[in-house]
């Protein structure tokens, strides 16, 4: 059929019947009822694994940062004990620094009294003697109290970081660097020194720690020495 403009003109159907499938069509291949959920289920499965891997590694993110501020506490409650512990200890070391010039003065005026004097007998100088020495022990019971405790380097070797060499003493008898004489009392308050210990010290002897077998000996030499 040609219009009248002289086309072929393209019918198309126009009832259901002309578009139904015909009767022999094999549709066992097609359902129209496929359950597509499987496709969804693996995309959200990948979906889930990825937010689980984000999840831990926010947890280990979080734990890592726990672990850390823990030990920064952990660090920070050990220097805060031990700042107290020294504030405690070295609270007094500028009182006692100042108390190391009574103690000194005291050992003079003991020092300076003449053997006569003390051999004299005389009761006013005997309990003036005495009345100073108890001072000094009191100051000293005082200071060791408060942990400042006097250093007793007589016999022991030259240590820099306790005693100030001011001479030597030719001697023999005792390895070389022992203290053999002290100037003035050296002082300590923990493991600190307040104020070093002015010592002279032997020369000539064997070196410490030269031959350990022969110490003991020299050392009792030193003493027997000392005392004589």
């Amino acid at each position: 059929m040609t219009s009248e403009t002289g086309k072929r003109d393209f019918e198309a159907p126009e009832t259901e019947a002309e578009t139904e499938l015909p009767e022999d069509f094999d549709t066992t291949g097609f359902d129209a009822n496929v359950d597509t959920s499987g496709f969804a289920g693996d995309a959200g499965s990948a979906a889930d694994a990825e937010r689980i891997a984000e999840l831990e590694a926010e947890n280990a993110d979080v734990k890592d940062r726990l672990l850390r501020l823990a030990a920064d506490m952990e660090n920070l409650r050990r220097r805060t004990e031990r700042e107290v512990k020294d504030a405690r200890t070295y609270a007094v070391t500028s009182f006692a620094r100042e108390m190391l010039s009574v103690a000194d003065n005291l050992r003079r005026a003991i020092d300076a009294v003449p053997d006569e004097a003390r051999e004299s007998g005389d009761s006013g100088m005997t309990s003036l003697i005495e009345g100073v020495e108890m001072t000094e022990r009191g100051l000293l019971a005082s200071l060791e109290k408060n942990g400042v405790k006097k250093l007793e380097p007589e016999g022991q070797k030259f240590d820099p970081n306790f005693h100030q060499a001011m001479f030597e003493v030719p001697n023999p008898n005792v390895p070389a660097n022992t203290v053999v004489q002290v100037v003035q009392a050296g002082y300590a308050i923990g493991d600190r020194v307040l104020r070093p210990a002015m010592v002279g010290v032997a020369k000539g002897g064997p070196k410490q720690g030269a031959d350990r077998s022969k110490q003991p000996a020299a050392n009792q030499d030193g003493e027997a020495g000392d005392a004589a």
